[in-house]
C-alpha cells in the first residue's frame, strides 16, 4: 500500500488526539494495517495482539472529518468490550448492528462529515424501530430480534432468511435501506452491518486468549487515562465509570513474563527423521518415517546501553522458561551491527552482554532474511528508540520494551512493557 494512504490514517489520527486526546492516545497503542481485502475499517487480532486494519481506497474516499469519526468508532468498539460479547448473543450479525448504534452516539454530528454512513438513532427511532437513547447494546439487540420475529411471524411464506446469520452481510456500503423500507425487510434482504467481518476470530480464542487480549484492552485504558489526566484531560463520561473500577484493582493488569513465554512457545514447525521404528498410524506417518514437533525462536538483544541490567536479568529468566519447554532459541546481541549469535544453553552471564553502542533494528531483519525458514518467530528486547525496520520478514514479530521507556507505535508486530 502507499505511503501516502498511511501518512492519510496517522493525519486523522493527529486530529482525533486533538479533539478528543483520550481516543487519540487509545488509537496510538495499536498496530495499523491497510488492506483491501475489506470493505472499510474494522479492529482485527494480531497473534495475541490487536490491530486497526483500514481498505486505504475506502478511507481515502471519505472526508476530513469522517475520517475522525471512523477512527473513533473503531476505538469505542475496543473501549465497549464488544470484542468480547459473541458468547452471548446467538445473531452475529444483529450483535454488529446494535454495537454500532450504541457506540454512534458517543461520536459527535459535527465530526460525522458529509460521507459519514455510519448506523444511528435519530429522533429516537432506527428505521422505524423505537429505540431509546444510550441504552446498551444488550438493549437494542433484544428490540431489534423483537422487531424481527415479528417480521418473521407475519412473512412465513418469505425465503429471505431465518435469523441465523454468520455476521458476514456486506450490504451496498452504507447498508441504509431506501424510502419507507422498515428495519426488519432491510436486515433480512442483507441489510449492511458495518465492517465486521474479521470480528469471527476472537470467537474462536481460548478463554485464556480471551482473559489475556481483555486484560491488555483495561492495562492499555488505564494507561491513557493516567497519561489524558496527566496532560489535565478529561475521561469520557461514558468510560469513567469502567475505569474507576479498574483503578480500584489492585493486581497487575497484565502479566508480560505470561505474554512473553506464551509468544515464545507458540510457533512450531514439524521435523521428519529415519527410523526403524512401525509406522504412526496416529499421525499418518509411513515406514522409517519419525515425526517430531520442533520450534525455533530467535531473541534479539539491544545491548545499546539503554537496557539495564535489572531487564536483562528478568528478562533472560523468562526466556530460560521458554528454552525449558523444548523450544531452540538462538540469541542474537545487537546494537547498531548483530555483534554476537549463539544458542542459547542456558543462563546466561548479562554482565558479558556485547555492544553497548547505538540501535538499529534493520541488522537483525537482514540475518534472518538471510536464513528463511529457520526461525518461526523474533522477540526483541529493546528500548524502542530507533526507527522501524525498513524491511521486516513473514514471521511473528514480539518487541519486548524495557521497563524505562515507552511503546513505539511504528514497530510492526506485537509490543509489551516490563513491568516491576
Amino acid at each position: 500500500m502507499s505511503t501516502d494512504s498511511y501518512q492519510e490514517v496517522a493525519k486523522a489520527g493527529r486530529t482525533l488526539m486533538l479533539k478528543e486526546p483520550f481516543y487519540g492516545l487509545f488509537l496510538i497503542g495499536l498496530n495499523k494495517e491497510l488492506s483491501k481485502g475489506i470493505q472499510t475499517a474494522c479492529i482485527a487480532k494480531d497473534g495475541i495482539n490487536l490491530k486497526l486494519v483500514v481498505n486505504p481506497e475506502y478511507f481515502e474516499k471519505q472526508d476530513t472529518s469522517t475520517r475522525v469519526a471512523i477512527l473513533k468508532h473503531e476505538m469505542l468498539h475496543v473501549a465497549f468490550q464488544h470484542l468480547n460479547m459473541f458468547d452471548d448473543f446467538s445473531d452475529k450479525k444483529l450483535l454488529n448492528v446494535a454495537a454500532d448504534l450504541e457506540i454512534n452516539q458517543y461520536i459527535s454530528n459535527e465530526m460525522k462529515g458529509e460521507t459519514w454512513e455510519g448506523l444511528d438513532i435519530k429522533d429516537g427511532e432506527f428505521m422505524g424501530v423505537k429505540l431509546p437513547l444510550k441504552a446498551g447494546t444488550r438493549v437494542y439487540y433484544d428490540l431489534l430480534q423483537k422487531e424481527l420475529d415479528e417480521y418473521d411471524k407475519n412473512n412465513e411464506s418469505s425465503d429471505k432468511g431465518d435469523g441465523d446469520n454468520d455476521g458476514d452481510g456486506q450490504g451496498d456500503g452504507n447498508g441504509m435501506g431506501s424510502g419507507d423500507q422498515s428495519f426488519a425487510e432491510w436486515f433480512r434482504q442483507g441489510g449492511n452491518d458495518g465492517e465486521h467481518t474479521l470480528w469471527e476470530e476472537f470467537e474462536n480464542l481460548s478463554e485464556a486468549e480471551k482473559k489475556l487480549i481483555q486484560k491488555q484492552i483495561d492495562h492499555q485504558l488505564k494507561e491513557v487515562a493516567s497519561q489524558t489526566q496527566r496532560n489535565r484531560g478529561t475521561i469520557p463520561g461514558e468510560l469513567s465509570e469502567y475505569i474507576d473500577k479498574l483503578f480500584e484493582k489492585h493486581e497487575a493488569v497484565i502479566d508480560w513474563k505470561q505474554y512473553l513465554r506464551r509468544f515464545g512457545t507458540r510457533s512450531m514447525k514439524i521435523e521428519t527423521k529415519k527410523t526403524r521404528k512401525k509406522p504412526n498410524i496416529r499421525f499418518g506417518a509411513g515406514p522409517a518415517i519419525k515425526i517430531k514437533p520442533k520450534r525455533s525462536t530467535l531473541v534479539a538483544i539491544d545491548t545499546s546501553g539503554s537496557v539495564s541490567e535489572q531487564d536483562l536479568i528478568e528478562f533472560f529468566n523468562e526466556i530460560d522458561c521458554i528454552h525449558k519447554t523444548g523450544t531452540a532459541v538462538t540469541i542474537m546481541e545487537c546494537d547498531s551491527y548483530v555483534h554476537r549469535t549463539y544458542q542459547y544453553a542456558g543462563k546466561t552471564d548479562v554482565l558479558r552482554v556485547s555492544g553497548r553502542g547505538g540501535t538499529s533494528f534493520d541488522p537483525v531483519m537482514e540475518e534472518i532474511f538471510k536464513a528463511p525458514g529457520k526461525y518461526q518467530n523474533l522477540i526483541y528486547l529493546t528500548d524502542g528508540f530507533a526507527p522501524a525496520p525498513q524491511r521486516v520478514p513473514m514471521i511473528p514479530i514480539l518487541w519486548v520494551i524495557n521497563s524505562s521507556a515507552r511503546i513505539n507505535d511504528e514497530l510492526p508486530g506485537a509490543q509489551i512493557q516490563i513491568k516491576r
